[in-house]
């Protein structure tokens, strides 16, 4: 199977043969065929499947084949992602696949200042990839308007949902003309998800190219049982012993995040850190510097992770394991992409002991226990309540910084209806 198979025109064939790509993925196989063919989906897919082309590139073929006249505020095809990075990220593979094309596309989102993206806009683009917060702004500014929007596509929409964006994604699909083609994709199903999907895609085709909550087979996974208090030591001796060229770090809350990359810098481990309270320029850099190869380290809350898209990732270590196990999934899959070996640590204290029981169920499988200098056996036997968090109500709490890393609540609007098509 070859690009071409799939009636992909010649332009765009020509820069995915000049970025190394020759055959299609198994989600690019599944879903590109029905969207060149107008119809609705609900695509079910792992992070690093490549299911960021597989609706770029039939969105940037329809829009050559019917070529109009950009105008200012008033984009053809919109795109949301959950966070910033995501949306840099998909912004990013527009001018990548669309390089031999000729098409207007810009990313807007929080945490910069809106001047140079009112600019962008007031000259037009045809593609627009937007978090919800800054489109709701401009919308409400009035330098967006959806009228003329003919792709609608919602990008990992089982983040947003988690994120507390389903009222923002409601008011901007009741923004949407009537007649538009819309694009779901997520990495899990969950029965918000199918609602939330049922009630906005018109006669959807369903397309899963992996079973859901599966974890990529060329990815090794470890656990390393350790006490919360000896968790550094054991990163440390990792991170130098195992000689890991370019490690992403998960951690469970900002300030952790923060300290773990301050601590890996003074032991002269090049390290950084992007979450919520850091500015947008902040973290461009620091994702710059990361996968330019200048940044060995990156740690990283989980939201603030989101879009991260570098191929050669060679170890993603759990310092803190999800309360949600779902983010597992996501985590493990910023390695191990396009084929490529990878590996997934672990770190599993006492009281996490249970949340790795959940993981395992979700994913049907188990990592393999790796025999080291700080092994707990308190943690691998950990049960009932000495398994859970000792504070839950501190955990629910950085449960939801965490989720409002790149969720700014805006100011009460009148609601808009829900239309159902």
């Amino acid at each position: 199977m070859s690009f071409g198979n799939l009636s992909i025109i010649d332009p765009l064939c020509r820069a995915l043969a000049k970025e190394g790509y020759t055959a299609p993925t198994p989600i690019q196989t599944l879903a590109i065929p029905h969207l060149l063919n107008g119809k609705d989906l609900m695509g079910i897919a792992q992070t690093g499947t490549g299911k960021t082309a597989a609706f770029v590139l039939p969105i940037l073929q329809k829009i050559s084949e019917e070529r109009k006249a950009a105008r200012p505020g008033v984009p053809r095809a919109l795109v949301i992602a959950p966070t910033r990075e995501l949306a840099a990220q998909i912004d990013e593979s527009f001018a990548t696949y669309g390089q031999f094309l000729r098409f207007r596309h810009t990313a807007i989102f929080g945490g910069v200042r809106q001047g140079p993206q009112v600019k962008m806009l007031s000259s037009g683009v045809d593609v627009l990839v937007a978090t919800p917060g800054r489109l709701l702004d401009l919308m409400n500014q009035g330098y967006i308007m959806l009228k003329g929007v003919e792709f609608f596509v919602l990008d990992e929409i089982d983040r947003m949902l988690d994120m507390g964006f389903i009222k923002d994604m409601r008011r901007i699909v009741a923004a949407l003309p009537q007649k538009h083609q819309s694009l779901f994709f997520s990495a899990t199903v969950s029965q918000e998800t199918g609602q939330f999907a049922e009630k906005l895609l018109n006669d959807p085709v369903h397309i899963e190219a992996t079973p859901q909550a599966s974890t990529l087979e060329c990815i090794k996974q470890s656990v390393f049982f350790v006490d919360q208090d000896n968790k550094f030591l054991l990163l440390q001796k990792l991170i130098r012993d195992e000689d890991m060229q370019r490690v992403l770090i998960f951690s469970k809350t900002k300030h952790r995040a923060d300290k773990i990359a301050e601590s890996l810098s003074k032991s002269r481990i090049n390290a950084d850190a992007i979450h919520g309270n850091k500015s947008q320029n902040q973290r461009t850099k620091a994702m710059h510097n990361f996968k330019s190869g200048r940044l060995r380290v990156l740690v990283a809350t989980d939201i603030a992770a989101r879009g991260i898209d570098v191929d050669d990732i060679s170890h993603v270590i759990n310092y803190d394991l999800p309360s949600e196990p779902e983010c597992y999934v996501h985590r493990i899959g910023r390695t191990g992409r396009a084929g490529a070996d990878g590996k997934a640590y672990s770190f599993c204290a006492a009281d996490e002991r249970n949340i790795l029981r959940r993981i395992e169920r979700l994913t049907r499988s188990r990592a393999e226990v790796m025999d080291h200098q700080y092994h707990s056996e308190a943690a691998k036997m950990a049960t009932g309540a000495a398994a859970e968090p000792a504070n839950s109500y501190r955990s629910r709490t950085e449960a939801r910084g965490s989720r409002q890393d790149s969720y700014r609540k805006s100011a009460p609007r009148k609601p808009y209806p829900v239309r159902r098509r």
